[in-house]
């Protein structure tokens, strides 16, 4: 299948499916048009010698600057050299792959002046998984995220690093094995590079895609808790969640009935006692306010995918040409968003703790045994699992701190207040990483918890993942290296984000 892009229409969707599917990526008619429109508009600025920033002029504070004609090209591969200043550890192969895409996508707008050789670049190295190498740590989150998409470009022109074939090689090297030469930059192209906020958006959309599906999987998760401490039905159903006007709750409430439907170890109030604690009761409020926040995040994720964001920006209507320099670039809904996102997942982590917490604590888990041990005393059983999961929320308490809330001044305090929105991308990442093992631990105690009430009587879905499960994390018949099934259930958990989405 072939993912083609226009520049307007782009979404998570698409993404998850491209990364899954390993497609390809094409362009439009009327994209290529656009590209070749605004270049020819570029291409008269130099013609004409006019006054534009990036183009006939320096960057940052030495926009006053005005570069010699025969220099402009240079211009290009300086700014890129120069800024190609990451530190750290690299993001993802799939990171960068969807930067490529995301980066492609914005100038297919018409609105950045590149170059039709450009465009083909970035399509021959997203369809040939030619994926550069990109330090994480460096960008400010306004002005673009500069110095991870310089490293970006650098792959394009055969100065970087990339990733091919299974394989960390210099681009040079590549493109010379498959016989294709490293792109020119021209006047622009080194400035419509690298201002966007496709680093922290590409992040973001993998941060958003992990998000949604642990948010999934956080459901059938605590149904099997609910069910090992007996928990009540009647706070689920439909008339008490459709009088708070809350949707995303009232959807969470429904699926929890349909995961505990026909259980026999569930109750109604009064049965065994009136009303369970917040963990169970308020489940639909406390992760039904988490699928708002997606909703939302999700919505300013897809606008930013398919907007203008670099600088200046070259738009021609009724034989009216302009170039404006403006501040598209700046990250601020993209990091607010992002922010908000890493307090929805941390959350999800948060109650999942207390959930799992419950499960092994003698005074609260019913007639289970302290920490679910084989032999209490002679055995600690789960004990200390919960105190990994207590540490991973704790770590998430400090990670989910505002990114947003933070500014530096920059290039002089010509760039005075930028949004640190690739931190939160990248902090939202490890949150997203933290919650899935907390939610590992708690399955792994819920799956013992519920042998012990007898699986026979699980509800039939339930049961289903149960037997999945315990192919990957076998009872707890004596001790043993738990860390070992919490790093096979954390994996299983992420696998299935990109192939199941247990929305029912």
């Amino acid at each position: 299948m072939t993912l083609e892009l226009n520049g307007a229409s782009l979404s998570i969707e698409d993404i998850k499916d491209f990364l899954h599917q390993q497609d390809q990526v094409a362009i439009s008619s009327d994209a290529l048009e656009r590209v070749k429109k605004s270049r020819a508009i570029v291409e008269d600025i130099i013609k004409n010698k006019e006054t534009i920033y990036g183009i006939t002029t320096g960057f940052g504070l030495f926009s006053d600057v005005l570069i010699d004609p025969g220099q402009y090209n240079q211009l290009q591969v300086n700014l890129i050299r120069s800024h190609a200043c990451g530190t750290g550890d690299p993001f993802s192969h799939d990171v960068a792959l969807v930067m490529m895409i995301l980066r492609l996508n914005t100038m297919l707008k018409g609105h950045s002046g590149v170059t039709t050789d450009l465009v083909d670049q970035l399509i021959y190295f997203i369809n040939h998984r030619i994926i550069p190498i990109i330090p994480q740590q460096g960008s400010l989150g306004a002005s673009g995220d500069l110095a991870p998409l310089s490293h970006l470009a650098l792959a394009l022109i055969g100065e970087g690093k990339v990733y091919y074939q299974q394989e960390e090689r210099e681009s040079s090297e590549v493109l010379e094995e498959l016989g294709r030469k490293p792109l020119q930059l021209s006047a622009k192209e080194g400035l419509a590079l690298i201002n966007g906020t496709q680093a922290m958006t590409a992040q973001g959309v993998i941060n958003w895609i992990e998000a949604e599906s642990l948010a999934y999987q956080s459901e059938w998760i605590a149904s099997l808790t609910h069910q090992a401490l007996n928990g009540i039905t009647d706070a689920y159903r439909p008339e008490v969640h459709d009088v708070r006007n809350f949707p995303e709750q009232s959807a969470v409430a429904d699926r929890m009935l349909y995961w505990l439907e026909d259980s026999n170890l569930t109750t109604h109030q009064g049965e065994i006692r009136v009303q369970d604690a917040y963990t169970l009761r308020c489940i639909p409020q406390v992760h039904g306010a988490s699928f708002e926040t997606l909703n939302f995040v999700k919505k300013q994720l897809e606008r930013e995918m398919n907007a203008a964001n670099d600088n200046p920006l070259i738009f021609h209507e009724d034989d009216e040409t302009l170039v404006i320099s403006g501040g598209n670039f700046h990250g601020q809904p993209v990091a607010y968003a992002l922010d908000f996102l890493k307090v929805a997942v941390s959350e999800l982590g948060n109650i999942a703790e207390r959930r799992l917490e419950r499960l092994v604590n003698p005074q609260l888990n019913g007639d289970l045994p302290a920490f679910l041990s084989p032999e209490p005393g002679l055995q600690s059983g789960a004990m200390i699992m919960q105190y990994a999961a207590a540490s991973l929320v704790s770590e998430n308490k400090t990670l989910a701190h505002p990114a947003s809330v933070d500014s530096i001044p920059s290039s002089a305090n010509q760039e005075d207040h930028v949004s640190m929105g690739t931190i939160a991308s990248r902090h939202g990442y490890q949150i997203a990483d933290n919650t899935r093992r907390v939610l590992a631990i708690e399955l792994i105690i819920a799956l013992q918890a519920v042998e012990l009430k007898g699986i026979d009587k699980l509800s039939p879905r339930s049961r289903e993942k149960y037997e999945t499960l315990r192919n990957i994390t076998p009872s707890i018949t004596e001790d043993r290296q738990f860390h070992k099934d919490i790093t096979k259930v954390a994996r299983y958990l992420q696998q299935t984000a990109y192939t199941e989405v247990d929305c029912k």
